[in-house]
């Protein structure tokens, strides 16, 4: 089992910036790939970003490309989501997941691509 922990939503005026962290422990952490999904109510879950854990390979939704930045701590199994240039539709809660396996490669930008979840964290852009 692994335990995701995501930490560092909030509430920041449109044009600023914030970072999400998510703290992976548990079974001895090797994920494939790691990701950002968000969701506003009577929403479905979409995707934002997603990193392959060993290359550091990088994948954006076409919303947030050129804002938002996903990068990885191996020697701490933390990713981070740098959301800079926030806008009133960033609002959201943020989960952080993990994916095992190759199938992410086909999957990376959909729920189905990601084993664990964490419980997400709120972010909130005023205008």
């Amino acid at each position: 089992q692994v335990q995701l922990v995501e930490s560092g939503g909030g509430l920041v005026q449109a044009g600023g910036s914030l970072r999400l962290s998510c703290a992976a422990s548990g079974r001895t952490f090797s994920a494939y790939a790691m990701g950002w999904f968000r969701q506003t109510p009577g929403k479905e879950r979409e995707f934002v970003a997603a990193i392959r854990w060993s290359s550091g390979n990088t994948y954006y939704a076409d919303s947030v490309k050129g804002r938002f930045i996903i990068s990885r701590d191996s020697a701490k199994n933390t990713e981070y989501l740098q959301m800079n240039s926030l806008e009133p539709e960033d609002t959201a809660v943020y989960y952080c997941a993990a994916a095992y396996g190759s199938r992410w490669l086909s999957t990376w930008s959909y729920e189905r691509g990601y084993d664990y979840w964490g419980q997400g964290t709120q972010v909130t852009v005023s205008s």
